[in-house]
């Protein structure tokens, strides 16, 4: 992974639902105070506590699984793939201003994905309607091809719980320094 010098935030997703302009090229990192989340919570002793970063409407994160996510032989287990796949097109929402969940997710097991192999997860919003959003999500391994792909349908939660979300995860993006967009 690359490093994580971050300097200053970034500018904060307008209220209402409009995209943060990230299009000045830099890379961010998504951050929220230590919770138990599965896929990024640095709380979860037993999760991948992994970074998301974020630049030109895509979140992604890079990693190497390792044989304990292994479903048989020495490859991912498809439900880890998945996780990983809703994990960044989950927080590909945050452009938006939206805490959503997710309503609808379709996942093509396109090549298998070895346990040893560094792997690159993608995420996207697609399209934007009131209150819900399509994304569409990859895998991918160091010699370009996508493993996994996923397609999904997040819904906005309303704003009460949105507000309650925001103010418990105090979520904001900060600038990685000297780490290129994938």
């Amino acid at each position: 992974m690359t490093s994580e010098a971050a300097t200053s935030a970034a500018p904060s997703a307008v209220p209402g639902g409009g995209p943060v302009d990230l299009g000045d090229g830099r890379v961010y990192r998504y951050v929220v105070p230590a919770h138990h989340c599965f896929v990024c919570g640095e709380l979860n002793r037993r999760g991948l506590q992994l970074p998301i970063y974020a630049s030109a409407g895509r979140a992604w994160t890079d990693l190497t699984l390792g044989p304990d996510f292994v479903g048989w032989a020495d490859l991912a287990h498809g439900g880890i793939l998945a996780a990983l796949l809703d994990e960044v097109m989950g927080w590909a929402l945050f452009e938006h201003d939206c805490w959503g969940v997710t309503g609808e997710m379709t996942v093509r097991y396109l090549r298998a994905v070895d346990v040893s192999q560094p792997i690159h997860v993608e995420g996207e919003v697609t399209q934007v309607t009131r209150r819900l959003f399509r994304t569409a999500g990859r895998i991918t391994t160091a010699d370009g091809h996508v493993r996994t792909a996923a397609d999904a349908v997040y819904v906005a939660v309303a704003e009460p719980r949105r507000s309650e979300l925001k103010a418990q995860y105090r979520f904001r993006l900060e600038a990685v320094e000297g780490m290129e967009r994938p």
